[in-house]
């Protein structure tokens, strides 16, 4: 699957649209981004209309209804990867161990994620 790369307010909608837990109209979604984060109608629908165009979201006639075709966990794992690439040359290992030292992890996070670790391999 290719990465969509989402910019921090087409992130901040589709955080709207999966805390709906189904599909919804872009005129709710506006009424909830104006009383959530502020923004005006056309901002909305700008941004909706940008994520359409990433095949982040899908537009349903009648009444422009969005689903997302896109879960967060994968926006997540996408942007993790992302990251990894950029600042530690692909390397989950660098990346973790410099999480690592500068977390003061209890001895039971440590565990925890070792058990994390194990049920992967």
């Amino acid at each position: 699957m290719e990465l969509i790369k989402l910019y921090d307010s087409e992130l901040r909608l589709m955080e709207l649209i999966w805390q709906q837990q189904e599909s919804i109209t872009a005129k709710q979604l506006s009424l909830i981004a104006t009383e959530d984060i502020g923004w005006n109608k056309n901002t909305t629908y700008t941004i909706l209309k940008k994520l359409i165009g990433k095949g982040a979201i899908e537009r349903i006639e009648p009444n422009f209804v969005c689903k997302p075709l896109i879960t967060r966990e994968r926006v997540q794992i996408d942007e993790t990867r992302k990251l990894i690439d950029k600042l530690y040359d692909g390397s989950i290992r660098a990346f973790f161990t410099s999480f690592i030292k500068k977390e003061n992890l209890s001895k039971e996070e440590i565990e925890q994620l070792k058990d994390i670790i194990n049920k992967e391999l």
